[in-house]
């Protein structure tokens, strides 16, 4: 399979291809390969087993004593933070020697030749020089002053392989390095001897599994190189055609490649006047001494939490740390003092920043490029999401295909994969259920600049990730024209962006065509019809009274009728539509999105262990229905029997188109690479607070619920894990704080150590201060109570709200 890398390639696999004399230079298109993406899928191992399956618990000694400080809500002055065990380490080091832009390119209109190659530094890209030179100079851009172009190159992929053969070998490396540690930690003896592995091995070995996150979240083969492209005019009355166009590109592994948007403004207009090689040198050296080495790296799990969040101070410690480290460097008689050592004043904390700078929103990280003598600020994204490629507006999408629909419905040709909830379903959702099931998608912009088609390509693929699946990007086309037709054609289930209006009289050609000017979308007549699969006819079997019809309909008759909506998007559409209409911000839109995806994922879970008795969609369902915490179940969660039902009836086809495509086995080959990291795996936790949210439980069920909790929760991971899911758009901490009401006094202390453990923690500080004052008074009251029962009667048990890991220590 192939897939996307928000983040460059870790240096330790370019170095093993050196050494192994496989360094040699790939060619570039503008076109994946052909190889079936499945089997590649298989061949790579979507079986958990396959990927490294070790757990990143924090049971160490390795947590950290910290002071509080102003804003850690901390009441006891001799709290003990929970704070990570790993050193912070940046996610583009200083002395990487990867560069941020690889290549920069110069192309040109010539009246008798056609678009040309000028340019290429610091070297000539291999690939066709014509075919870069034509997506560099797009259709009708002559007529415009301006215009941005976006398009991905793909390696050969002939170096897939070797690539995918040195990967394995660093891994198996990684394990035995690992095993080698687990022995030295538990005091394994040989010959009277204690062998133990040394903190620099140690050290090495949490650097290169942190690289392996990375890199396995980063999927198979190898990242994409995206290209920003800017095409100027200049009107001359010497030039043939009274006008000189030029384009200038940046090649860059950076999928957040915006950023160089004002820098090719100034580079291009300083080209017009100097169209020298010496020019495009000032600015590859400009855009590769920027210092993104005080930017953290961020594990999987608080990538999660600062993405769902807006809190603008979340993780804030981490940029701090890492200056703390920077400033211990450079002054080696501070080194001697540790740098989270109790001694220091909590004013100690916030000197740093008077050098450094603290990002006033730690989503962005702060720096900048001197250009020509001129500094620039560039904010760079400090999480990243899969399939998030460029700037780009999810809102504009919406509201261009949202407009029309509401003042002038026109109904749909029915198919099963698209119209889940008829003719009139509304084109977002038909969008979403075309890239799901892998059609053939074309944007089409007359009249209308090729940024505009690239800008809701992009949009489409990051709203039907959410931030979870993954595969379109990959398969995508910001920009592309009739030129390449023949090999567009060869790309299963693309989604390309034109200009040239012959695309809309081709049928054949696509499966779905979206017209911007217009804002109507279109399903071809030549569309292959969904073929009957197994699992359909199972669930038609089994559930005659839900199951869907040949045209997609289904969640029972009354859906004919109109009278409810089974699958709940028309809901969910005109819950978005609020949102925009409220000016609630383009965050906020792609949290509920990416809910919508994530609910879709685990429905699809459910489908498939009703049809086929198991899913690959859940690793583990086993071990949590064991109930080792005194509690059990998994999955998602229904308000009852009838609901569940007609849900799963009406995404039938949905789920069964989306089971055939690249986006589905590489959505197993990620829940292995997660699970084998997740510090709990024993409770379901989504599956639980869903309980809570939407079950009427018992005292007695409640209670085992919030007992289970406080016995799971402890370290740093384990809360990481928590909180992502509690994020702020599900109420946060409120449903676990229903637990401080709870009849039974041993419950509302249970539930007053696990939010005593979370407020502790670097994120979950912020979780709790946004808890309502009536929870915190609750909160508050009942510790008072648990402390003065403790001095009161002798050998009571108190409650001990040190983290556990602190509690393992003493």
């Amino acid at each position: 399979m192939a897939t996307i890398l928000p983040y460059r390639q870790p240096v330790s696999v370019t170095n093993y291809i050196s050494s192994t004399g496989l360094d040699r230079k790939a060619s570039l298109s503008s076109f994946p390969s052909s190889r079936t993406p499945s089997s590649a899928s298989m061949r790579n191992g979507s079986s958990h087993k396959a990927i490294s399956g070790r757990i990143r618990r924090n049971d160490s000694d390795g947590s950290t004593r910290t002071p509080p400080t102003p804003s850690s809500h901390s009441n006891p002055t001799n709290a003990v933070a929970l704070r990570s065990p790993r050193k912070v380490k940046p996610q583009y080091p200083a002395d990487s020697p990867e560069k941020h832009v690889e290549y920069i390119l110069v192309a040109s209109f010539d009246i008798d030749r056609g678009p040309t190659m000028e340019h290429q530094y610091p070297g000539a890209i291999s690939g066709d020089e014509n075919m870069l030179a034509e997506l560099m100079l797009p259709d009708q851009a002559h007529v415009r002053n301006q215009d941005w172009t976006i398009f991905f190159l793909h390696k050969d992929t002939g170096d897939e392989e070797e690539i995918a053969e040195a990967k394995r070998l660093r891994r198996d490396k990684i394990d035995r390095r690992k095993r080698r540690k687990a022995e030295g930690a538990r005091g394994v003896v040989e010959d009277g001897m204690l062998q133990e592995v040394s903190e620099n091995e140690e050290e090495q070995a949490d650097e290169e599994d942190e690289e392996d996150e990375v890199e396995v979240e980063g999927g198979e083969g190898p990242p994409l190189i995206y290209v920003l492209n800017l095409v100027n005019t200049k009107q001359d009355t010497t030039a043939k055609r009274g006008a000189v166009v030029k384009a200038m590109a940046i090649c860059t592994r950076h999928s957040f490649l915006h950023i160089y948007k004002p820098l090719l403004l100034l580079a291009l207009e300083e080209y017009f006047k100097s169209p020298y090689p010496d020019t495009l040198a000032s600015l590859f050296d400009a855009v590769n001494a920027m210092d993104l080495s005080l930017m953290p790296r961020l594990s999987t799990l608080e990538r999660h939490i600062l993405q769902a969040s807006d809190t603008k101070d979340l993780f804030v410690e981490k940029f701090e740390q890492m200056i703390q480290q920077r400033m211990a460097q450079e002054s080696p008689s501070d080194s001697a003092t540790s740098l989270d050592s109790p001694s220091k004043k909590a004013g100690d904390m916030t000197r740093p920043s008077n050098r450094y700078g603290i990002p006033r929103d730690t989503h962005e990280y702060e720096t900048r490029v001197v250009y020509n003598s001129i500094p620039i600020p560039i904010k760079i994204p400090t999480a990243v999401s899969p399939e998030t490629v460029g700037d780009f507006s999810v809102v504009k999408l919406i509201q261009v295909f949202s407009g029309p629909h509401a003042t002038s419905p026109q109904p749909f040709a029915m198919h099963p994969h698209l119209t889940t909830s008829g003719s009139y379903t509304h084109p977002i959702i038909v969008l979403v259920n075309a890239i799901l099931t892998q059609k053939r998608i074309i944007f089409l912009g007359h009249n209308r600049p090729s940024g505009e088609v690239a800008e809701a390509v992009l949009a489409a693929c990051a709203l039907v990730s959410g931030g979870v699946l993954r595969g379109f990007t990959r398969h995508a086309f910001p920009y592309t024209d009739l030129t390449k037709i023949d090999d567009l054609l060869k790309v299963p289930g693309f989604i390309a962006g034109v200009t040239n209006p012959a695309f809309a009289n081709h049928p054949e050609w696509w499966d779905l065509l979206c017209d911007i000017p217009t804002g109507r979308m279109k399903i071809s007549n030549r569309i292959d019809q969904a073929p009957l699969t197994e699992g359909f006819i199972y669930f038609q079997q089994q559930n005659p009274t839900y199951a869907p019809n040949s045209s997609g309909i289904g969640g029972g008759p009354s859906l004919v009728n109109g009278s409810v909506d089974p699958t709940g998007d028309q809901t969910f559409i005109d819950d978005v539509l609020r949102s925009i209409a409220s000016r609630h911000g383009e965050s906020v839109i792609r949290s509920k999105w990416r809910d919508y995806i994530v609910k879709f994922t685990r429905i699809a879970a459910a489908f498939e262990e009703a049809v086929y008795g198991a899913s690959a969609l859940y690793i583990g369902a086993s071990e949590a229905d064991a109930g080792a915490y005194g509690v059990s179940g998994h999955g998602y969660v229904w308000p009852d029997e009838i609901s569940r039902g007609r849900e799963l009836g009406a995404n039938v086809w949905r789920i069964e188109g989306w089971r055939l495509t690249r986006s589905y086995y590489s959505f197993i080959q990620d829940l292995a690479a997660l699970w084998g990291r997740l510090p709990i795996r024993k409770l379901d936790l989504g599956h639980q607070l869903d309980r809570l949210r939407q079950l009427r439980l018992s005292h007695e069920e409640s209670g085992k619920l919030f007992l289970a909790m406080r016995d799971a929760i402890g370290s740093y991971d384990e809360v990481c894990q928590l909180l992502t899911a509690t994020p702020e758009n599900h109420a946060g901490l409120f449903y676990l704080s229903l637990g401080f009401f709870h009849p039974d006094a041993s419950v509302r202390k249970a539930t007053v150590e696990l939010i005593e453990r979370i407020k502790e923690h670097e994120a979950g500080r912020h979780f709790y201060a946004q808890l309502g004052r009536f929870a915190k008074c609750a909160f508050l009251r009942i510790k008072k109570e648990g402390e003065t029962t403790g001095k009161r009667e002798t050998g009571g048990d108190t409650i001990d709200t040190r983290p556990r890991t602190a509690l393992r220590r003493s």
